[in-house]
């Protein structure tokens, strides 16, 4: 049985974003470039990629370093509360508002704000970014006076606006006004030799906290790592490295201690072939329970079908009242 030793890497760290890639050092340098104005930013890229890593990267090489930072996934809130946490509320504004509050609009002040997965951001409250964006003001809930911020928006998203513009689920007037400069971040399999090098970083990591202690790697694991093309991307590799340290014993990482996606065991009941596609005006309901089919109601899986966060389709799915 083939082992194979950690080697050495010349490994790159932006702000708290690892890699050995060339492509990924290049992004890097737009990104310091486009730190250096006072753009809107549009961050795409999959799940686990790192957007918010690279939204305070460019936070932190502003002129706005020394304003605070907020950040928000608007995936993960109720519209109501999505709401009062963007732009705050007065005492009464509804039941359970015993006291004024401020929202990160406000927090963010003379600073930065990022909006992670703002696809999902319901339409009303696009109309109230949209105001932010053209003049700088917003009104909290239940409230009459305006607020003025100087704050600078970073957003994020995994899906294509211009298709959700398209479906009338996007303003197309705040698509343009979020997106004055949209950064593409690839995705693991498009980072050359990321795979193996945070492999490594991985099990170091792990190495420090764990009694278990990995100095090598089988070489059938190592290429179902090479070859897997990681729709969880860095967390995915993250998750099964610390579920490998989790099952498995002595110091060499073996085929056995992967997950099952890895050993090709995963996907074994996702028959695509006997389900077919969608019309492309599917509702969204009827996407839900057509990943939910082609994954034998895996909700892990149904979120990767459908590019979304387990969080986001628990959400989706009690929306459309799916158990």
């Amino acid at each position: 049985m083939t082992i194979h030793q950690r080697p050495t890497f010349e490994m790159t760290n932006f702000h708290g974003a690892l890699t050995v890639s060339s492509t990924m050092r290049n992004f890097f340098s737009v990104v310091e470039r486009v730190a250096q104005t006072d753009s809107t930013v549009l961050i795409r890229g999959e799940t686990g990629t790192g957007k918010e890593l690279i939204a305070r990267a460019i936070h932190n090489l502003s002129e706005r370093a020394n304003g605070p930072f907020k950040a928000v996934n608007c995936a993960t809130l109720t519209p109501e509360l999505l709401a009062s946490e963007l732009f705050g509320h007065v005492r009464g504004a509804f039941t359970g508002a015993i006291k004024d509050r401020k929202g990160l609009f406000s927090l963010a002040h003379n600073g930065t704000i990022f909006l992670d997965e703002i696809a999902e951001l319901p339409l009303d409250i696009q109309a109230r970014l949209l105001r932010v964006l053209q003049e700088r003001t917003f009104v909290p809930l239940g409230g009459t006076d305006p607020v003025h911020v100087n704050v600078r928006l970073l957003s994020a998203t995994h899906q294509a606006l211009r298709g959700l513009v398209e479906a009338r689920r996007f303003r197309e007037d705040l698509m343009y006004r979020i997106r004055v400069v949209p950064l593409y971040l690839p995705r693991l399999v498009e980072r050359e030799g990321d795979i193996e090098a945070l492999t490594w970083h991985f099990i170091d990591e792990f190495n420090q906290t764990s009694k278990r202690q990995i100095q090598g790697i089988e070489e059938k694991a190592l290429q179902a790592l090479l070859q897997y093309t990681w729709p969880g991307n860095i967390r995915e590799l993250r998750n099964v490295i610390e579920y490998a340290f989790a099952i498995g014993v002595g110091d060499t990482l073996t085929i056995d201690e992967l997950t099952p996606e890895l050993r090709q065991e995963g996907h074994k009941s996702l028959p695509h072939a006997h389900f077919p596609a969608l019309p492309a005006n599917a509702s969204e309901r009827e996407r839900i329970l057509h990943a939910l089919a082609i994954s034998n109601d895996r909700r892990d899986q149904a979120a990767e079908i459908l590019g979304i966060s387990r969080s986001t389709l628990w959400r989706k799915m009690r929306e459309h009242k799916l158990s």
